[in-house]
């Protein structure tokens, strides 16, 4: 008899290596080492740190007393998708296993991985104290212009360079490139990460679907009616907390299943998305204008 254990891990693995070949925002995923669990299961608690800064030093007295204040700050997780899915066992041997042997790759490709990042971008964006600016980008100079003002604002405001992660439209991505001018490329160069990003992920707010409402059952997620589309955003990987406290990718046999004879796969996604209190300046989000009502 298969090692169902076995084969299972080997499906988690699976898609897991799918999700994050298929995700944009898979590098933003904090270590887990950063946050303990808050009083309540449905809590995170990360660190914040405060410190006094110098003062004058005396030959006699010596140095001042100065004053750290390391505190823990609560959240609440805020993502806690799933699905149950199922594949009739005569239609999955009429299509030579390829009906319900694709299933999770697809759903990790078409659905969890496009979600995931949308309501990554949304979540960030919309966090009070982020840099906001509202700009049409008709093309690459327009773009190169656009990312020194961001670099000039994350710069004054003392935001590290290392660890700066630009997510663009694959439009305004492919114009800088098509540039290739010494400026273009050492603009680009200073962004640890660079990513395009489909607009049909980017948002700066989105409605996420329950699966069961009248005009929902389809469940995934779509634009807000309050949502714009993003430009790019530029964020410092140390401001935010992207974390899964949870994953679940299980696979029920027909012989286990006492509801059909079918395949299951159940597939679930608990986590959190949150930008520090106190790191807000280490986001920079471009958006387009809202359209004008008629």
């Amino acid at each position: 008899m298969p090692n169902s254990i076995q084969l299972a891990q080997n499906f988690t693995d699976l898609l897991d290596e799918v999700y994050k070949n298929a995700s944009v925002t898979a590098d933003l995923i904090s270590d887990a080492s950063i946050v303990k669990a808050g009083v309540n299961a449905n809590e995170i608690a990360y660190p914040q740190i405060d410190m006094s800064g110098l003062g004058d030093y005396d030959r006699n007295s010596g140095y001042t007393d100065g004053a750290v204040n390391l505190e823990y700050k609560t959240t609440q997780f805020n993502y806690d998708r799933g699905t149950k899915l199922s594949v009739d066992v005569m239609d999955d041997e009429e299509t030579a296993g390829i009906a319900f042997g694709r299933l999770g790759a697809e759903l990790q490709r078409t659905k969890v991985a496009p979600e995931a990042d949308a309501f990554t971008f949304a979540t960030i964006a919309g966090t009070d104290g982020v840099a906001t600016v509202e700009e049409d980008i008709a093309d690459g100079e327009e773009f190169l212009t656009a990312l020194l003002t961001a670099k000039n604002v994350l710069d004054e405001a003392e935001v590290p360079e290392d660890e700066r992660y630009l997510y663009a439209t694959p439009t305004l991505m492919n114009g800088i490139l098509a540039l290739d001018t010494y400026k273009s490329k050492e603009v680009l160069n200073s962004f640890s990460v660079k990513k395009s990003v489909p607009q049909s992920r980017f948002y700066t707010k989105i409605d996420l679907l329950d699966g069961k409402s009248t005009g929902e059952t389809v469940g995934h997620y779509r634009k807000s009616e309050d949502g714009l589309d993003i430009n790019f955003m530029i964020i410092h990987k140390p401001a935010i907390i992207k974390f899964d406290k949870h994953v679940a990718s299980d696979v029920i046999n027909p012989k286990d299943n006492a509801a059909s004879d079918a395949y299951i796969l159940k597939y679930r996604k608990y986590g959190i998305v949150d930008v520090y209190q106190n790191k807000a300046a280490g986001i920079y989000v471009s958006h387009k204008a809202a359209p004008v009502s008629e």
